[in-house]
């Protein structure tokens, strides 16, 4: 049986990214910021994503290696 914590919290990260995605989308639907801007928040929201994703699998190969 797979681990109930485990996709709870991939569920939590997916859901928290295409919501700041559809969050994004909405200001650039409603004029409130440019294309430009739109991508650039696009960008930095994958790469922060991407980086704590790597920082985080580090920290756990670390802790795995004690």
């Amino acid at each position: 049986m797979p681990d109930t914590r485990k996709l709870r919290i991939v569920a939590a990260v997916v859901a928290s990214f295409s919501l700041l995605i559809v969050a994004v989308l909405v200001l650039l639907v409603k004029h409130t910021i440019t294309y430009q801007m739109a991508l650039l928040m696009l960008i930095a929201l994958f790469g922060l994503y991407f980086g704590f994703g790597v920082l985080i699998a580090v920290w756990r190969f670390i802790g795995k290696l004690e």
